[in-house]
């Protein structure tokens, strides 16, 4: 995180900021009005106006700029059919409701969120004011009435997702939230904290229900099963742990051989709520049986980190991504490798189509791909981020792609 702006957000304050004309993605490939400098490293500094002859020739020669061609190739591919440039700085985590049309959020280094919607370049976005550091994660709840989001503040906010009025401060965790999440049915939000703790609160009334200790590392990853019965926690101490929700008591650990044998990144638990895949920068993935508490098996392969993994909803099959820059796709009946799948740079972050064997991938190399998990096909590439893609979620309605970068920028892409 930048030293701070020294502009003071006040607690709970939101803003209603107007979409700028670069808002929409040209279709040309240039880049949206107010972006950051950023975007384009090739960028000239700009040299101060100070009369109107001077700035009407200024126009005039970036408008026979826009027309040159040789400019519009150096800019490169843009796939995006919407662009947001609120943000001032990277925007590091991203969401889409699973219930109101259109509508998503987005977090970033600013240490601002907003909410606004897709395609609605008319609409004012909403500035969500109140974390004193960057906003790393944010989740809508289930029901999409609320949108939680977690700072490196340690402090995790509760909004209201149709206005942006703050509901709740929720404070306890002593160092960062490096992520939330929510009950499947209730207003229960989840965080985990770099504290070694995961905190849980009723979100209608701000009240703290559950504080999780047991950990002895940063809370990195975590998520309550699909049937709300059980709470599972992954950290940087290399175990995973399953919770009661009621008592807050661990009821079953995975740790040491034949498990991790270094910190988790990431998990994903089954639609059964039986099951789940554990993500780690020993550069394995494991399977383990959360009922009976046996280590299923290790999918090697992958030569860096594996930042993310899923499963897939219909198919035995479990999808991992790594710093190595493979999509690594296994069968989870014989834990063999079926496909793989070659970016640039690193998988940062898949997720599995919820009815089709395809599987969406945001890299480091700035490029979103859609993969045939049968065939190992690439079947679609979207570019026009100008830096690292940091996050990637997906409309309930399967209709769009919403991605954030180090560029500044969201981006969404038509599927």
């Amino acid at each position: 995180m930048e030293e701070d702006s020294g502009l003071e957000p006040r607690r709970g304050e939101h803003e209603h900021f107007p979409v700028d004309s670069g808002a929409s993605a040209m279709a040309d490939g240039s880049p949206p009005s107010g972006s950051s400098p950023m975007e384009d490293e090739d960028h000239e500094e700009g040299v101060p106006l100070h009369d109107d002859e001077d700035r009407d020739e200024a126009i005039m020669d970036l408008n026979l700029e826009e027309g040159e061609p040789e400019e519009e190739e150096e800019e490169g591919a843009d796939d995006a059919v919407h662009v947001f440039s609120g943000h001032h700085e990277s925007v590091y985590a991203v969401a889409a409701s699973g219930q109101s049309m259109g509508l998503v959020a987005t977090g970033g280094g600013d240490d601002s969120a907003f909410l606004w919607r897709i395609g609605q370049v008319e609409e004012e976005p909403i500035q969500l004011k109140g974390h004193t550091d960057s906003v790393a994660s944010l989740a809508f709840s289930n029901d999409g009435a609320l949108l939680a989001t977690g700072g490196l503040d340690g402090l995790v906010f509760v909004w209201d997702a149709n206005t942006g009025e703050e509901k709740h401060k929720l404070e306890g965790p002593g160092d960062a939230i490096e992520w939330v999440s929510w009950h499947p049915r209730g207003h229960v939000v989840l965080a985990g904290s770099e504290d070694f703790t995961t905190w849980m609160w009723n979100a209608d009334t701000g009240a703290n229900m559950q504080v999780l200790a047991g950990h002895n590392g940063a809370v990195t990853c975590g998520q309550f099963t699909p049937d709300g019965k059980s709470i599972v926690t992954g950290s940087a101490d290399g175990s995973l742990r399953v919770w009661s929700p009621k008592s807050g008591k661990c009821v079953a650990a995975f740790q040491g051989h034949p498990f991790h044998e270094e910190g988790l990144t990431s998990l994903h638990v089954s639609a059964d709520s039986a099951i789940a895949i554990t993500g780690s920068t020993d550069k394995t993935a494991r399977l383990v049986h959360l009922q009976n508490g046996k280590v299923l098996g290790t999918l090697e392969g992958h030569g860096n980190s594996v930042e993310t993994v899923g499963l897939c909803p219909g198919l035995p099959l479990a999808a991992t991504g790594s710093l190595d820059g493979k999509l690594m796709v296994w069968d989870l009946q014989s834990l063999a490798v079926r496909i793989v799948g070659e970016h640039g740079d690193g998988v940062v972050r898949l997720i599995w189509h919820p009815s089709a064997p395809l599987i969406y991938t945001a890299s480091l190399d700035r490029a979103i791909r859609v993969w045939d998990a049968r065939r190992g096909n690439c079947e679609r590439k979207f570019e026009g981020h100008k830096d690292n893609i940091l996050d990637m979620a997906i409309t309930a309605d399967g209709s769009f792609i919403l991605s954030g970068s180090d560029d500044g920028t969201a981006r969404v892409f038509g599927l």
